[in-house]
């Protein structure tokens, strides 16, 4: 992978690809990017360009991607790049899931925790970098180079390591030559402090809304649907691309025909807009509910700025929602989300829908018609 097919490089990623072409590199570095920020692809990008056997560019600073290593390291399967990251069980390794690793980088490099650990099973278990996999780090790493300049180790949420990640704290203050640890985070303060100590951190910006909507439209989105999925994840292209594909982007309208309905308090409409939304699934009802927060925190800050803030939401959406500003305050539009908040988490532990979303319709109605 290289530079120029990530979303985004930020200035702080630009760092590491001069050091990295001038092989001046920190053997210990943890990059901390935002979920679906792509510290993950910097990280192999990073990696592939020090393993590179043809660096181009007027600086070196480009990988070939033809050599005989850019090759391997294409398809994750270079001897000296090795991987570890969270898996279920005290006893497995990130050897054991090394098929299934390589299949998810494939398709996206922008992977969540959660997306990997259901992908291998992890269902409501809790995922880990275990003692066993430690061992096997420090076991790999002080192997000879097989056919690279470097050894590269990549970790992948160091935070998982908990207390175990002391194992490391030798092999990472003073590696074998030519050893490169590549920790990947996205919260840093989870990760132990003698392990903080020992790295350069590099935070990486999230990109932005104009830089996921190109990615999603290089992937065959519809401009309008990448723009609208865009502006809903926030900086994750990773759920950007779960929004797109799932069609939740077009959730503009089922909302505000739930706010009309809401408003209106007619119960037969109310019932019958519960039961048509109780029937598309409870991922796009999450994907739902985190839109209409969305709608909301925007529609707060039309309502406190003005006509100075150029609102990430649809243009029919913006219209909507002017006149409510008229109609709703802060403190009912507080109410609001906290009812939304509630109704998230009621839908991540299986909750009836058309129990939970009629309940939650009536008391918006309550919350709207309190100073109407």
């Amino acid at each position: 992978m290289q530079f120029s097919n990530l979303l985004h490089t930020p200035p702080a990623l630009d760092q590491l690809r001069q050091m990295a072409a001038a092989d001046r590199l920190p053997h210990a570095n943890i990059i901390q990017a935002p979920p679906g920020g792509g510290g993950l692809a910097a990280a192999i990008s990073v990696a592939n360009l020090l393993l590179c056997e043809d660096r181009q560019g007027a600086n070196q600073d480009t990988s070939c991607l033809k050599c005989r290593a850019c090759r391997k390291t294409g398809k994750f399967i270079h001897p000296d790049f090795h991987f570890a990251f969270p898996t279920i069980g005290s006893k497995m390794v990130s050897d054991n899931f090394l098929p299934q690793w390589r299949e998810s980088l494939a398709e996206t490099p922008y992977q969540e925790a959660n997306d990997w650990l259901q992908r291998i099973g992890a269902e409501n278990k809790q995922g880990n970098l275990s003692r066993d996999d430690c061992a096997a780090i420090i076991r790999k790493l002080n192997l000879k180079i097989f056919e690279g300049r470097y050894k590269i180790m990549l970790i992948w949420l160091p935070e998982y390591l908990g207390n175990e990640g002391n194992r490391l704290l030798k092999m990472i203050e003073e590696p074998p030559e030519n050893t490169v640890f590549l920790l990947v985070s996205e919260r840093v303060e989870l990760i132990l402090n003698t392990i903080l100590s020992r790295c350069q951190l590099t935070k990486l910006t999230a990109p932005s809304t104009e830089a996921i909507a190109a990615g999603l439209r290089s992937t065959g989105v519809a401009p309008n649907q990448a723009a609208n999925a865009s502006r809903l994840a926030d900086g994750n292209y990773n759920l950007a691309l779960q929004i797109a594909n799932s069609g939740a982007a077009a959730h503009d309208d089922r909302l505000l025909t739930w706010v009309r309905t809401c408003y209106g308090g007619s119960a037969s409409k109310l019932v019958a807009w519960t039961e048509a939304f109780a029937k598309i699934g409870r991922e796009n009802q999450k994907h739902f509910l985190r839109y209409a927060i969305h709608f909301w925190r925007e529609f707060l800050m039309i309502s406190v700025i003005g006509e100075g803030y150029e609102a990430r939401l649809p243009e029919k959406e913006v219209t909507a929602a002017k006149k409510l500003s008229k109609l709703v305050s802060p403190d009912q539009v507080e109410t609001i989300a906290t009812i939304i908040s509630e109704c998230t988490e009621y839908v991540e532990r299986n909750a009836n829908p058309k129990i939970l979303f009629l309940d939650a319709g009536i008391r918006i109605h309550q919350a709207l018609r309190v100073a109407s």
